[in-house]
């Protein structure tokens, strides 16, 4: 059997044409982990590990895409991910890929250093992340998606009980789009995680000595919340933000006495600014 040439061998069969005459809406890679550069309000830049997703529509006449350049593309921008470069990102991968939509998801774990509210004792809290890109029609969209735990107290628990009531950790998932003046306005991650807590009963931390504890069971015990109350006090600062065009935020309790979560969600846009979302 003759061996094939090199040109045989190296045939694009991506390339090739496919005659079902089936567009696909989403073509790509994820679950790939790869190192990243984020902006950091307090220190300029961190380092983290992403979990990426990436993929475009493919015409109906093309067999397939070049798995490889999703790769290629993510690797030219790795060293610097924010909401300016993303729009950079699709639209290389709309370019190399001969797509005309893109979407690209990261997640990562974000840390920020925090201080105990009573002793000052530091340690660092991780955050789960996510920067959200699409792009489709000559419109780019970026959301910053932040997950922050936090713990609530039952308001009718402790409206009914003799002494105590019962608390929960939960999950405030916040995704918001930033704008000014039809440009992309920056809103940090850590400003997430301020209001989210400031919504909730108590926050979170990472090192609590027994006056810490002390304090933050207190507190909790202080500022009663429902999820609804979560997700609306929540709405209404965004809201109130200029920079806010967008948000979806969404409060979830593990429940410490019911066999189910309890959750609520709100979703918003600004009017004035729909037609761009």
């Amino acid at each position: 059997m003759k061996p094939k040439s090199d040109q045989q061998l190296m045939v694009d069969v991506q390339n090739r044409p496919d005659r079902r005459g089936i567009p696909i809406n989403k073509v790509g890679v994820n679950q790939l982990r790869y190192p990243i550069v984020v902006l950091d309000r307090a220190h300029e830049k961190q380092h983290t590990i992403a979990t990426v997703s990436m993929s475009v529509n493919l015409n109906e006449h093309f067999k397939g895409t070049h798995m490889s350049r999703f790769v290629e593309v993510l690797n030219e921008h790795r060293e610097d991910m924010t909401m300016w470069t993303l729009p950079h990102i699709l639209y290389n991968l709309k370019k190399r890929l001969q797509a005309e939509c893109a979407h690209l998801e990261m997640e990562f774990p974000y840390f920020i250093e925090r201080s105990a509210p009573v002793s000052g004792a530091t340690a660092l809290m991780d955050y789960q992340c996510a920067f959200i890109g699409d792009s489709l029609n000559g419109q780019d969209d970026f959301t910053l998606r932040v997950k922050v735990p936090v713990t609530s107290l039952c308001p009718c628990s402790k409206e009914i009980s003799d002494y105590g009531a019962h608390n929960q950790r939960g999950i405030i998932t916040v995704d918001v789009r930033g704008e000014r003046d039809g440009r992309p306005e920056m809103i940090w991650i850590e400003e997430v995680v301020e209001i989210a807590e400031q919504c909730a009963s108590a926050p979170v931390y990472a090192l609590l000595k027994r006056p810490d504890e002390r304090h933050v069971t207190m507190q909790a015990y202080d500022n009663p919340a429902f999820v609804e109350d979560i997700v609306r006090n929540l709405a209404l600062r965004l809201q109130n933000d200029e920079r806010v065009v967008w948000f979806r935020v969404q409060a979830e309790n593990y429940e410490s006495i019911h066999n189910h979560n309890a959750f609520a969600c709100i979703e918003w846009a600004r009017e004035a600014q729909t037609s761009n979302i």
